[in-house]
Order: C-alpha cells, then structure tokens, then sequence
C-alpha cells in the first residue's frame, strides 16, 4: 500500500544511524553571582556546609552529565552497542495509518507545529510509529560538549553557559548530531523530568551539582509521551510550563536554573482510559485518530511483516533500506525548502474564517494550520501551498480544539472537513 508520499511501503529498510558524536564524561563549572569572598571558615547555603576560601568566589554550580566529542575507539565501542540494542521497527514498513505518519513527517519538517497527540484503539501501532520514526531523524548543528543542544547560532536556543562564551566572543566548537527523541515514562519523577542537583557533588567537594533532566536532552528534539492521559497531574502542569515559554526553570538548594527546552511534544493515547486535561490537549499542534484496520488481507499483510521483523530483525529492516534512504532524503529536502514556502494572503483570511466560524478559541489553530500547510507544500516539492493542502491539513489541527457538545454525534473532524468546503467553495 503507498504511503502519503508516493513511496512503496514493501521495498525500502531502516536508514543506517549517524554515528555517535559526544559522551557524557566532563563537567562544566558555571559560576552563579560571582562576588569575590572577604571570610574564611565554613558557610551554609540551603543546609549545606560549604567550605570557602579567601578572594574566591562563594557559590559555584557544575553541570554534570556534559557531553564532549569522543575518540575513534569510543566511537567503535558505541557503534558495537547500537548493534547489540534492541531494532526499531521501520517506519515505511508501517501498513496504513497514513494520517499518523503524515502528522508526524509534517512535525519533523516544522517542529514548530508543536507536536502531534495520536488517539486510537489498543493495539494499532501508535507506540511502535512513533519510535520508528527515529531512523528517519534529520542532523542538527550543536555546540559541543554542552548538555542542553545548544544551537550555535540561535541566542534563544543557547544554554547559559554557552551564550556567555558566544558573548564573550569565544569561538563555539560545532558538531552534527541526529534529532534526539526522549521517552517520558509514567513513573518519571519531577527532579528526573526537570533536573536536580547532586547532592553527593555538593557534600564531597563542596559545590552545588546541577544535574540536566530530561527536558534538558529533549530540547530541540522530539519527547514522546506514551499513555499521555495516565500521566500524573504535577508532570503535566511540568509540561504546560515548558511547552508555553520554551524554558525550563529549576529552584533547588538555594539556587536558580533556566535552560531551553524547546521540543516537539509528541503523545499517544487510548481513548477509553480516559481524557486529557484541555490545557495540554490544547498544546499539541495536530491531532490524529487512529482506527483498527478492517481490511482483511491488510490486516494478513501487518501479521506477516511482523512475522518476519520477529523472526530476523536486521534482514527485514535491510529489506526496507531503500525506501528508508528516499524518505530520509524527502524529509532533508521539505526542511531545506520551506522557507520558500508561501501561503496567499486570501488562503490565509479563509483558514481564519473557518477557525472564527467553528468557534475555535485563541489563535493556535490559525497558525498551526498555517504552518502544517507550507510544511505539506515542502513535502510535496511544491513553494506554493494549495487549497487542496489545507483540506489535508486543517481536520488535524482543528479537531481537538473544538468545543465538545455532549449531544453531538458527528465526528469533529468531519465538522471541520464541512466547514472547510463551505467557506473555500
């Protein structure tokens, strides 16, 4: 069965990884008010005893878990455990399900779109798609050696110590690495989620330890949420902060940490174990429902292709290897295009009418659409997005933010679809 891009889902294999470019061995020190000390002795900072030193400065913080380039036999090292680890299931294997494949394309092309909320039945390979898509993840420029992706370019996406380097005028070394996509497990801590400081550091050697969490490894990459509507109230409202301001601030121990975090939040869910809070629905970009397949011979063809994934993992992701490359190759080309990319102004006044007249609240929906479109028109090798575009596009960034009659029976995205012909007629 073809894909939304006209490739073939029976002929193509996994993509090779690009190869591991950093390791977690160093830490930084980045220093928080740095008043010179006038007294000697011992001072406590937040019940910890800390010992000071003359003409130094008094509070110090490191971050810990900072990666740096490695060297060839590190790089041969990782290399043998990636072949070791457990294979992902390729992502143009996946039978049908076309409206969650494109969602998520159309995300790795704009993470600006802000994520995709995947909704359906038990069952119909929402999980297994989303962590396929890692093969297909696109490189990024970072700064070396910094534990936040700091981009080497964008202030707003520089962590602090890098943007005082880069102020400073300091030559920033830049390396390429792979979107990094990042699990949240359901059990997941706040100090894990937000980062914490190392307690056993601050003791020992009498610094104050800031440890990155995982919001600090997904930014500028992709955070997965599996059973997102499971997730405990204190992580959501986690979430929400992060997601609306793009930062990640920490108050721990008597001191104060922000870094970006800016990440294409990324959920998953089934329905009848309950809803989402609307304030984080709100927050993903798009939104797509996933239906069990009907079809009985693709039902017989998804048996099979996991038959044979189980039986031989690396053949079956080889028998996928070409189609891999060509998507890959898409995704590289759409992302290098849309800037180039125009919406006419008249297309733009329509997709506002439809959100006005369907009662949508706030303006997310009116960029989101706007932004799903170019990135549908850069898919398709196209610099001008088309109407056709829009009607792809607009049920999956409008359907979740609707206001949900009780009485209603029809589906929302058919409301949307409806409307959608009515005004673009």
């Amino acid at each position: 069965m073809a894909s939304p891009l006209g490739t073939s889902a029976a002929t193509a294999s996994s993509i090779l990884a690009s190869k591991p470019l950093y390791s977690q061995r160093k830490s930084s020190i980045l220093p928080i008010s740095p008043a010179s000390g006038v007294c000697t002795g011992r001072k406590f900072y937040g019940g910890i005893r800390i010992p000071m030193q003359k003409g130094r400065p008094q509070l110090h913080v490191s971050i810990s878990n900072v990666a740096t380039e490695v060297g060839p036999a590190e790089k041969q090292l990782k290399r043998l455990a990636k072949d070791t680890q457990r294979p992902v299931y390729p992502f143009a294997a996946i039978v049908g399900q076309d409206e969650m494949k494109l969602c998520l394309l159309l995300n790795v092309i704009d993470p600006k779109i802000g994520g995709v909320m995947i909704m359906g039945d038990r069952g119909t390979g929402k999980s297994t798609t989303v962590r396929s898509l890692v093969d297909l993840l696109p490189e990024i420029s970072v700064v070396a050696g910094d534990p936040y992706n700091s981009d080497p370019e964008d202030p707003e996406l520089m962590g602090f110590e890098v943007r005082e380097k880069a102020v400073n005028g300091e030559e920033l070394p830049v390396v390429l690495t792979k979107i990094n996509m990042v699990d949240l497990p359901l059990g997941a801590t706040e100090d894990r989620v937000c980062g914490t400081i190392d307690i056993e550091k601050a003791l020992t050697e009498g610094v104050k330890a800031f440890e990155p969490g995982l919001l600090a490894k997904a930014n500028r990459g992709i955070l997965y949420v599996d059973e997102v509507n499971l997730l405990d109230d204190h992580l959501v409202d986690v979430l929400l902060d992060s997601a609306a301001s793009g930062w990640n601030t920490v108050e721990r121990e008597g001191i104060s940490i922000s870094h970006p975090a800016r990440f294409i939040l990324i959920g998953s869910g089934n329905p009848e174990e309950g809803e989402l809070r609307p304030q984080l629905l709100d927050r993903f970009g798009m939104h797509a429902q996933v239906g069990t397949v009907r079809d009985a011979e693709l039902r017989v063809k998804i048996v099979e292709e996991r038959a044979r994934f189980d039986k031989n993992p690396k053949e079956f992701r080889q028998s996928y290897e070409a189609e891999q490359d060509k998507l890959q190759e898409q995704i590289y080309s759409a992302r290098s295009a849309l800037p180039s990319v125009t919406i006419d102004h008249d297309l733009r006044v329509k997709i506002s009418k439809v959100c006005a007249e369907l009662n949508v609240d706030g303006l997310r929906g009116d960029i989101v659409s706007n932004r799903a479109a170019r990135a549908l028109a850069a898919l398709k090798g196209r610099d001008k997005v088309t109407p056709e575009d829009i009607a792809t596009v607009i049920p999956n960034c409008l359907r979740h933010r609707l206001r949900k009659d009780p009485l209603e029976s029809i589906d929302s995205g058919l409301l949307v679809i409806e409307k959608f012909y009515e005004v673009f007629s």
